[in-house]
């Protein structure tokens, strides 16, 4: 009964493989479904903040000439967008619009003593057209915080004296300044509204005036400020978040989401959704970069945000820094302009690689009627590469495992889609490098040049021998068999490994997470779970029984060199693990070598892979074929074909850079492999030829 039901797995093992390549082309026309996506919006939106631009007025002798000036200079660079946040009265007094006062500032004013038990504060609109244009919003935000105040004059201007200490007026939000919203518009600059959901409650009568304002002025999307998201707050009694999304819906106004925060906005996701992803990336360039930076690396920084991270708008700070060489205050705004303009400039560079400036668009997002059920195929797919993995460490289960796989896939679908593709896909890309590892291991281990013959005691069908066990047979082989074997050894490692792309980008084909509004949990568990699990196998799967190899293994005796190699292996796994994900750092000297691989192939490799793992795969695989030692440089060359599988998991980079990545940083790979091989043959050939006259002068 046992050796049938082995048998019935032998068998199932082709029909599921089948299933998994099934799942592979399933995948395909989704993926060129997110290609058609990501093609669909190219024009970049670049965005000052009119903020800043204020306060560093205030370091100049003529402050509203200041600001009329740099506007000019930004619409010459190719600036296209002020933003501009809900106002406060410490911000109206920066621009202009009027002055406060407490109430022993006042007395001072007038040459009086300060009134005894009062706390007022007093407010004079600069001038007649201030009075009439804030006056009003600044009554409205008093009047929600429950102020007392009258009418003031002093020295021939207008303005109110509120009963309310200074400090808790500054704190009151204020509707956006409508003068400012004017002259921006007149100047011919498009507005990025920023909202903020302060400690008010929500008004939906008051955000739909709001926004019909804002819409007077062309604005089309919106940006928050803070943690959270415009009605997010009293989302639970108001459903304000609904509300608010709504209200962009009617005026035609998206979002955009603020790349690499610390912790996404609450209630994005919400709305973004209830927008139909009317929503757009956003890269911040903050106020220390934009002067500490040269011009040439924050041109290619905004490039590369273009081209590989889906940023269609990007917003520049600036601020002010007193200079002791120079005798004055320096802003940052000199080094932003150099850095825009010109036929070197991030503007020109931006427009010469199909981002040219606009307006930002989102993405067309399409939802073909096909998607939903190859989706389904995608998945089965993927539990059948599971399952095959899975059989390798536990045999003969090929075929419940696969059963129960597709069972449960189905009832996690059920109850988390979300948490089900992502589980899938993982289990996928972990799968495929493992399984392609341990297809070239037993290459190396067990098998011969075609003829039937022994290794270590089992033949073409039986387990592979372990490393240092039994008879090496591919001593005999000449310089060319071992070359045509390790390079077709090295393109079937990769294409297996490359199997687990279309399970990532089919089960993971959703705007959401191109917008990174979800991200593909698990990189570092892909990093190191392949290399892992191809190690049990080297040690526990090869030659005796798995039983026999862990008791030889468990009995050996503890040496210094053993732990020394452990440490050694600690170190660089965490260094390793430091240079995945998203939050990998990288020298200056690698950064200036990414920055010319950029600019002379248009797509960057990624090092670790063409100059690193590749080479070293190849190399170890030639080697192998002639020394046993030789293993230990497969399992470090396989650091490649994980991140291969890696590079399609950031989903927010376009799928056709990542494709013109893997190939590139294969064939890369592949032509230092084949130079290395080369000096190794170089090398082997001297030491043969002088070794012999060497030793024996040693000897005497």
């Amino acid at each position: 009964m046992l050796q049938r039901w082995q048998q019935w797995n032998r068998k199932a093992k082709l029909l599921v493989w089948i299933i998994a390549i099934i799942g592979v082309i399933a995948a395909l026309p989704l993926g060129m479904n997110r290609m058609d996506m990501e093609a669909s919006s190219k024009s970049v939106e670049y965005i000052f903040d009119y903020r800043d631009l204020v306060d560093i007025s205030e370091y100049q002798a003529r402050p509203a000439q200041f600001i009329d000036e740099q506007l000019d200079k930004m619409k010459d660079v190719g600036i296209t967008t002020m933003s501009l946040y809900e106002s406060s009265l410490k911000e109206l007094s920066a621009s202009g619009r009027l002055k406060y006062y407490n109430s022993k500032d006042v007395a001072l004013l007038q040459s009086k003593l300060e009134p005894v038990g009062q706390n007022f504060t007093y407010i004079l609109f600069s001038g007649t057209q201030e009075e009439e244009q804030i006056g009003p919003i600044v009554r409205q935000a008093l009047d929600r915080a429950g102020a007392v105040y009258r009418p003031w004059s002093f020295d021939g201007r207008n303005g109110l004296v509120v009963e309310m200490p200074l400090q808790e007026v500054l704190l009151q939000p204020m509707d956006f300044d409508p003068m400012t919203l004017k002259a921006l518009h007149d100047k011919g600059f498009h507005i990025l509204a920023r909202f903020s959901d302060r400690a008010l409650p929500y008004d939906e009568a008051s955000v739909d005036a709001q926004l019909a304002r804002l819409k007077e002025v062309g604005v089309t999307r919106v940006l928050f400020d803070g943690g959270q998201v415009k009605g997010y707050k009293d989302q639970f009694e108001l459903r304000s978040l609904n509300s608010f999304a709504e209200l962009l819906n009617k005026y035609g106004m998206g979002i955009a989401t603020i790349e690499n925060l610390k912790k996404p906005q609450l209630g994005i996701n919400k709305l973004a959704f209830i927008t139909n992803y009317n929503i757009v990336r956003l890269y911040s360039l903050s106020a220390d970069d934009a002067i500490a930076k040269s011009p040439e690396v924050l041109t290619d920084r905004f490039l590369l945000a273009a081209k590989d991270r889906n940023i269609r708008m990007f917003f520049l700070n600036a601020s002010v820094q007193t200079s002791q060489e120079k005798s004055a205050v320096v802003s940052g705004l000199d080094n932003l302009y150099l850095t825009m303009k010109g036929k070197d400039g991030a503007v020109q560079r931006l427009t010469d690689a199909g981002f040219a400036p606009n307006l930002a668009q989102p993405f067309d997002v399409k939802h073909p009627s096909y998607a939903k059920p190859l989706k389904m195929v995608v998945a089965a797919g993927a539990v059948a590469l599971i399952a095959l993995l899975i059989n390798v460490f536990i045999p003969s289960t090929l075929i419940p495992v696969f059963l129960i796989g597709l069972i449960g896939g189905a009832g996690l679908f059920q109850l988390n889609g979300a948490l089900a593709e992502q589980a899938l896909a993982l289990g996928a890309a972990i799968s495929a490098p493992t399984l392609a590892l341990v297809w070239v291991m037993n290459r190396v281990y067990s098998r011969t040049d075609g003829s039937r013959r022994t290794v270590g005691g089992s033949d073409w069908n039986g387990r592979a021998s372990a490393p240092g066990e039994g008879k090496w047979v591919f001593e005999g082989l000449t310089v060319g068999r071992r070359f045509g074997l390790a390079i077709t050894w090295f393109i079937v490692t990769a294409l297996i490994s490359l199997m687990a792309v279309p399970f990532v980008f089919g089960l993971l084909n959703n705007i959401t997470y191109s917008m990174v509004l979800q991200q593909f949990r698990g990189v570092s568990m892909l990093h190191l779970a392949p290399i892992g699990l191809t190690a049990i196998y080297v040690l526990l799967y090869t030659g005796n029984t798995p039983v026999r190899r862990l008791r030889k293994v468990a009995n050996m005796p503890i040496t210094v060199l053993m732990v020394v190699a452990l440490v050694v292996i600690a170190v660089v796994g965490m260094y390793y693990l430091s240079r995945t994900g998203n939050e990998g750092s990288a020298s200056s000297l690698e950064l200036t070598f990414r920055n010319w691989l950029e600019q002379t192939f248009g797509v960057r490799p990624r090092s670790k892979e063409f100059m690193l793992s590749h080479p070293l795969l190849l190399l170890g695989l030639f080697l192998a074929l002639r020394y046993r030692a030789a293993w230990v440089l497969i399992i470090v060359g396989s650091i490649g074909q994980l991140s291969m599988v890696d590079t399609f998991a950031h989903i927010h980079t376009p799928l056709y850079i990542s494709i013109i990545r893997v190939f590139l940083g294969l064939g890369l790979g592949a032509i230092i492999g084949i130079i290395l091989i080369g000096v190794w043959l170089v090398l082997e050939g001297v030491w043969r030829k002088w070794s012999p006259g060497l030793i024996k002068k040693i000897a005497e």
